[in-house]
């Protein structure tokens, strides 16, 4: 290790930008948050200011700086930059200026573009699954740009006379960092190029075929590189100025490295989503069940490239936002712990919070969320454990989906499946409890459990000779002494619970008329309405009903003993 040395790492979140400085041991010194708006035009739209978030990466870095010494601004070696993914930038190369706000990942304006891609390509949702190991869905960038392409104007405009520049965050913030419309770098990762569609996993260049069938111009693109090589310096006017930017990665891959994750490790971090990736070392394991195949990480240009399989989960701290914000059940986060660990369990109530749809393994982006098992026992406490139990619920059906593929290609894996943990709502005890109770695995947070940060500081540092490659995997510099929960409850309570989940999800999620909410599983006579009508009223369960075959369609069911009619609603494709 390089003593003296300082690297930087720029965190560009989907809330919220930070900007940490590590010391040579990969120690916190200093660090600065902003958060930043979120744009919602319409119902499931979802939109950053790119310029915002400029400028939220300059006050980050400005005031993170002012709390170091002279010696660690001169000792500053290299920049990682790690971002939130897929979310998507088109902007003006001569002007430097964004031709439309940035589409986040979890925006779903693109389906009616994805269920034509779906209808007109060989193989469906399945069809670039071959080359870039994703299914068609709205999540990732192409399906985003091809929506900028056909409904705003200015970026039809801008390419037809050669001036624009598509990117991921990180190009955004590289392009800018490096001079932007003086000299700026139009480069991008091969972690962030592998969530576009348009990226052969192979080759980790762009896939010429897939953009000629899709209508994508090449010259639109930043060229590709690994996560850990010089690209430039900082650009005068920004602070750090003169300091390579040398690193450079994906949430979520950079997670992975931050965890020091080596072949058969999985990790899964906590923030907005919640994202499971499993190090499957060189080989490309395409997936059976629901998964995605992705880059790793690639550590030098001529380092070879650690793949994963990855399940992404759409809501996770968002749904504690939700609470807060939109139901106002707390004030802030950090109150979700003690109000759900004031009942022991959640009355029967289970959450799919699928607010944009619903991800990995399902890939539903008509699903809508749905509260079951409501009755008047239910209290504020129930959802909030409900809520972090939801997260809970989703990281196992990815890990059991990881397991099968993993099992179908005969590879041992991680046998013991030990989970690493990491991210903002990962500091929730109870949630990480529940976490080691519902998969019946351990679960280990590290001391440090802002790792995304860290992994680009490691790739960064790795370029410019702070780390070798040894020291960043052997060390374990904050994993030698993690906080391990381990599962209290039994297998068939466990069980149970899981199935409960999974009924909620595929019995009503799954269908194309269906409650949001939904009576309580008590077996209280139902009454069965069509608007706000009663049609018939018996003592048996509305899935008695559905079993005897009894004619449902339209007819919503609600609870004699607590539930109210008026307030039910039904959802339509």
């Amino acid at each position: 290790m390089a003593e003296g040395a300082y690297i930087g790492a720029i965190d560009q979140g989907t809330t919220s930008t930070r900007f940490m400085v590590y010391n040579s041991k990969a120690h916190i010194v200093a660090s600065h948050q902003v958060e930043f708006t979120q744009i919602m035009p319409e119902a499931g739209w979802v939109e950053h200011d790119p310029m915002e978030i400029l400028d939220t990466v300059r006050v980050c870095m400005e005031e993170t700086l002012k709390k170091v010494g002279p010696e660690v601004i001169a000792g500053l070696r290299g920049i990682g930059i790690t971002n939130q993914r897929e979310t998507t930038v088109v902007w003006s190369k001569s002007s430097g200026r964004p031709l439309h706000n940035a589409i986040v990942w979890m925006d779903v304006r693109s389906a009616p573009i994805c269920r034509r891609l779906e209808a007109e390509l060989t193989g469906g949702a399945r069809h670039f699954v071959a080359t870039a190991g994703l299914p068609i869905s709205t999540y990732f960038s192409a399906t985003k740009l091809l929506w900028l392409m056909d409904s705003v104007p200015l970026v039809r405009e801008a390419i037809d006379r050669g001036d624009a520049l598509f990117g991921t965050i990180d190009s955004w913030l590289i392009w800018n960092l490096t001079g932007g419309a003086r000299g700026g770098l139009h480069l991008t990762d091969c972690s962030n190029a592998a969530r576009t569609l348009l990226m052969d996993l192979k080759s980790l260049q762009w896939h010429r075929p897939t953009l000629e069938s899709l209508g994508i111009p090449l010259a639109l693109l930043p060229r590709i590189i690994s996560n850990s090589e010089v690209m430039g310096a900082v650009a005068a006017g920004w602070p750090a100025a003169g300091v390579p930017l040398a690193g450079c990665l994906g949430d979520q891959h950079a997670a992975t490295l931050g965890q020091q994750c080596k072949k058969g490790h999985a990790k899964s971090t906590y923030g907005t989503g919640c994202f499971i990736l499993l190090n499957t070392g060189d080989e490309i394991v395409p997936s059976e069940h629901g998964l995605l195949t992705t880059v790793g990480f690639k550590l030098g240009r001529e380092a070879p490239t650690n793949y994963a399989l990855e399940g992404s989960i759409a809501i996770a701290g968002a749904a504690v936002q939700w609470l807060r914000d939109n139901l106002q059940l707390i004030s802030k986060a950090s109150d979700t712990e003690a109000l759900a660990a004031s009942v022991p369990d959640t009355g029967g109530l289970y959450f799919v919070p699928a607010f944009g749809g619903l991800f990995a393994p399902w890939w539903r982006d008509d699903a809508r969320g749905v509260l079951v098992g409501i009755s008047r026992f239910t209290g504020k406490a129930h959802v909030a454990r409900a809520t972090l139990e939801s997260m809970c619920f989703q990281a196992r059906a990815v890990l059991t989906a990881m397991k099968s593929d993993m099992k179908s290609r005969h590879k041992a894996g991680d046998e013991e499946f030990l989970l690493r943990v990491d991210g903002g709502a990962s500091a929730n005890n109870l949630l990480m409890q529940l976490q080691a109770d519902i998969l019946g695995a351990a679960v280990l947070r590290p001391a440090d459990i802002e790792t995304t940060a860290l992994g680009a500081a490691y790739a960064a540092g790795l370029a410019v000779g702070v780390w070798t490659e040894e020291q960043i995997f052997e060390d374990n510099h904050e994993f030698a002494k993690p906080t391990t929960f381990t599962p209290q409850i039994d297998e068939e309570s466990r069980e149970r619970r899981y199935k409960s989940w999974n009924l909620a999800v595929e019995r009503y999620v799954s269908q194309s008329d269906v409650p949001l909410l939904l009576p309580c599983t008590y077996r209280a006579p139902i009454v069965l309405h069509r608007g706000d009508k009663p049609q018939s009223s018996h003592s048996r369960t509305f899935e008695e009903k559905k079993a005897a075959g009894d004619n449902l369609s339209g007819l919503l069911p609600t609870c004699s003993c607590c539930c109210n009619p008026a307030s039910q609603l039904t959802r339509k494709k």
